[in-house]
């Protein structure tokens, strides 16, 4: 069993001796810019060997963005100190962050179903994550844009699942980046034994998303930082069709799409969720890069097709030409205030692309010991929702006809 030193120790060495962040502003006069980001701790900090330091230099086209189109990621790692001995950690402590989303509470109930201890990393909110406690998780609450609140909750932890993303309202970089970064120096200093962190797939291929820029530079840190890591990039989720085209379409309401022919193989959160604790209980996977992909690769319009024929009427589609988008996100750059929406249109842009969301998955099913013919394909997800909730439908109008009194 792993072992860990005193965590009052490490938690009061993260808090006194806080690393310095270093981020180089870009300058609006020139069309060059250079992001470097940077922290260390104090040169008698013990710690120090556990923070790997990154620089991420570029040059962009854009006059004004935090985030660079080319990325260069190096990390530099001192030689790691022995730690003194500790409390046991069982193999099966689990730290969920992200645990309320809709990959995260897939990921929560199948380790609590397989027998994990699951503590669940959850932000303070007005409507607390009840749900997770009567699964029997235990919830912890903590913020990723505020490094102090993080180490406490690694106590006793082996493994730690990120599964969290920034919410819409808040600027990418502060979760997606930022915060993960604290959270894998955390990780690191407290002895965290695996590290499973979910991506998006080819990521690496677009460094004018920020986004999926965020993505890749946290996969290198990752990869860097020294911990034993599992890497899994996604194409996309099936939940997210039902209240994207099932629901507007049986409520009448107007569906959007693109006239873009990108095809991704969306994938239930379920089946993710499964196959991530397979390859974390797989002692032989072991910093490993992985790609989950549905069966089938579909486009926006044949998504549509199949929910107007379970749902058994036309769907009122409103088309976006791919041209809208990318004129919105030109004029959004215009305002400091508008530019984290330019860069969430700037990932809605890859997604209404020419590009395919797909990798084959016959290596990772021999690997994982899984048969194909066991995960879910879209066909199936819908229409197991269609028939559930028109069967619903049926009956709340019969008992609307039962209580119909005439005088």
């Amino acid at each position: 069993m792993a072992s860990r030193c005193s965590s009052t120790a490490i938690f009061s060495h993260l808090t006194t001796a806080t690393p310095q962040r270093q981020l180089c502003q870009f300058k609006s006069s020139t069309r060059h810019a250079s992001l470097c980001w940077r922290r260390t701790l104090a040169q008698d900090d013990h710690l120090a060997s556990a923070i790997p330091l990154l620089t991420v230099t570029s040059s962009s086209s854009s006059g004004r963005s935090y985030i660079p189109s080319v990325v260069t990621c190096t990390a530099q790692t001192a030689v790691t100190t022995n730690m003194a001995p500790g409390t046991p950690v069982r193999p099966t402590s689990i730290l969920v962050v992200g645990a309320t989303g809709t990959l995260g509470r897939q990921v929560v109930r199948r380790a609590l179903d397989e027998g994990y201890d699951v503590r669940c990393l959850v932000r303070p909110r007005p409507a607390p994550a009840d749900f997770l406690r009567d699964w029997g998780a235990i919830v912890v609450n903590a913020d990723l844009s505020k490094p102090e609140t993080i180490p406490a909750t690694l106590v006793g932890i082996h493994t730690v699942i990120d599964c969290a993303t920034g919410r819409p309202e808040e600027p990418i970089k502060t979760v997606d980046w930022e915060g993960k970064v604290a959270l894998i120096q955390c990780a690191k200093s407290m002895g965290i034994q695996k590290y499973v962190f979910f991506s998006i797939h080819n990521c690496d291929k677009h460094p004018e998303v920020p986004l999926m820029e965020i993505k890749y530079c946290t996969e290198k840190f990752l990869q860097d930082s020294g911990l034993t890591y599992i890497i899994i990039r996604l194409c996309g989720f099936m939940q997210g069709l039902i209240g994207q085209y099932a629901v507007p379409i049986l409520e009448e309401k107007s569906v959007w799409g693109t006239d873009a022919p990108t095809r991704i193989a969306y994938m239930d959160t379920q089946d993710i969720a499964r196959l991530t604790l397979i390859a974390l209980r797989n002692e032989k996977i072991n910093r490993e890069l992985f790609t989950f992909a549905g069966p089938r690769a579909w486009t926006t319009q044949e998504v549509i097709t199949l929910c107007e024929r379970l749902a058994g009427q036309d769907a009122n589609v409103t088309t976006v030409p791919v041209s809208v988008l990318r004129f919105t996100r030109q004029l959004t750059r215009c305002f400091e205030w508008t530019n984290d929406v330019a860069d969430r249109l700037a990932f809605s842009e890859v997604l209404t692309s020419d590009t395919v969301f797909s990798a084959p998955m016959t290596e990772t099913y021999n690997l994982l010991g899984v048969d194909p013919k066991d995960i879910v394909s879209l066909e199936k997800y819908l229409q197991d929702y269609f028939t559930n909730i028109l069967k619903k439908l049926k009956g709340l109008k019969a008992q609307s006809k039962q209580s119909d009194f005439y005088i």
